[in-house]
């Protein structure tokens, strides 16, 4: 039976054994459970008892009155036939509500409907008002829903682009000054995808240019081609800017592109995989226009970064892969935090971890928040409006520290600055606050 028990109700459990050996008793009994769960509260369950001004010494004194006690102590103290029968109770409420797993809330939803113990008259001693707890957890523990949408993915996008550092850094200023300089020789004044791609080719020494020479392009069969060019109408779709549409479009998937890869600079590699990515504007379709295998190169081109492994690339690939477990191909803010605990090392995953937040309790949450959707998806994965916006916070954070790399503390301070996020509902849930969060943070890095 136990082996359904998240974590935290196995906790309570233990707790409610430990308590009743303290307390000298025969037996352990459902009065012993209500204190253990007293004790364990976090988050909405926590809420609920301090509505009623009820904390572990006041619940201790209570209970204190109705317990039966021993003159000796018992190492291996049973459970009382009332105890059992609110375990079997609670085995119930999971299956009617559709969970697989045992949590701490169908434990409290059954100890406090139950009937047979002093518990209904200890909560009453105290106001407790069971039939509004009642409804509030069991929405907590209703059946996991078949969503096909995101709770996210509904939000609109904002129109504002988020493009307003990229001439920041040393990765990519040479490169900019150098596709400008190319505008005057050419005769345009607005700088396109192919004068950015050429200014990067020119740099010969590079490990990037080196792989993009092995698959048979170089500065000199790109220009050849790019002087075969009678239009720059690839260039342009509606409107024109300092960039071109398409370049604009490409720098700011170059942008996003960083992010996702933990980076907080945009390098010429972002922009090389961005140009492939986007699929338009005039450098592209002279790649296309040599019959490059497009997908090894961009294969070739991410090697080198995925070797260095920085902690923001390894959480998107854990939170993709959380995703595509629940048979979704979007990743919400409530997948990086998935992908901060599956991660397991970073500075984020040691505050989580000593808030005793565990991988199994979180993802039971997260599945309760975002239901399941199709069993399988050939689609390319794509974040939410708001997991954009996260990714966005921290990267600007880490710029603010003056990081080469946006680091995962980057991304949960910016998920505890969203308060709104599906991740910061996951944390309410399981016990946690933005104020915990943010003193385990100073804490660790104080050290």
């Amino acid at each position: 039976m136990f082996e359904r028990f998240t974590e935290r109700a196995i906790n309570v459990v233990s707790e409610s054994q430990r308590l009743a050996r303290e307390m000298k008793c025969s037996e352990v009994t459902p009065e012993h459970l209500l204190l253990a769960l007293v004790k364990e509260a976090k988050g909405v369950s926590l809420k609920l008892f301090r509505m009623y001004g009820i904390d572990f010494d006041k619940m201790y004194l209570e209970i204190n009155k109705y317990v039966i006690k021993t003159s000796k102590t018992i190492d291996n103290i049973p459970f009382s036939y009332l105890f059992k029968e609110i375990l079997k109770h609670t085995l119930d409420l999971a299956n009617k509500s559709g969970n697989t797993n045992i949590l701490f809330e169908h434990i409290f939803l059954s100890v406090i409907t139950d009937k047979n113990s002093n518990i209904q008259t200890i909560l009453n001693s105290f106001k407790f008002d069971s039939y509004n707890a009642r409804d509030i957890l069991t929405k907590l523990v209703q059946r996991k829903i078949k969503r096909l949408e995101h709770p996210e993915i509904e939000e609109e996008e904002s129109n504002k682009n988020s493009f307003e550092s990229v001439y920041e850094g040393e990765a990519l200023a040479g490169v900019l000054d150098s596709a400008v300089a190319k505008l005057s020789t050419a005769g345009y004044e607005i700088l396109g995808t192919e004068q950015i791609m050429a200014s990067i080719l020119e740099n010969v020494d590079t490990d990037l240019v080196k792989i993009i020479n092995k698959h048979g392009l170089n500065a000199l069969n790109f220009e050849e081609k790019l002087a075969e060019q009678k239009s720059r109408q690839a260039e342009y779709e509606d409107k024109k800017i300092i960039f071109t549409p398409n370049a604009f479009l490409m720098m700011n998937s170059a942008l996003q592109t960083a992010k996702e890869l933990g980076s907080s600079v945009i390098t010429p590699e972002h922009v090389v995989l961005s140009i492939l990515q986007t699929k338009k504007g005039l450098a592209y379709d002279i790649i296309s226009s040599l019959n490059i295998d497009k997908e090894k190169l961009a294969e070739d081109i991410f090697k080198p970064i995925e070797k260095q492994m920085p902690e923001t690339l390894t959480i998107m690939r854990l939170a993709k892969e959380e995703a595509r477990r629940i048979g979704r191909n979007v990743v919400g803010t409530e997948m990086f935090l998935l992908g901060i605990l599956a991660e397991g090392t970073s500075v984020a995953y040691q505050v989580l971890n000593n808030l005793e937040i565990t991988m199994k309790d979180a993802r039971l949450v997260v599945e309760n928040l975002v239901g399941y959707g199709n069993e399988y998806f050939d689609k390319e994965i794509i974040f939410t409006t708001r997991a954009k916006k996260i990714l966005e916070k921290a990267w600007l954070l880490a710029k603010q520290s003056n990081k080469q790399k946006i680091e995962a503390v980057d991304l949960l301070l910016a998920i505890i600055n969203e308060p709104n996020s599906l991740a910061m509902k996951a944390l309410d849930q399981l016990g946690v606050d933005s104020v915990e969060i943010k003193h385990g943070i100073q804490g660790l890095q104080n050290l």
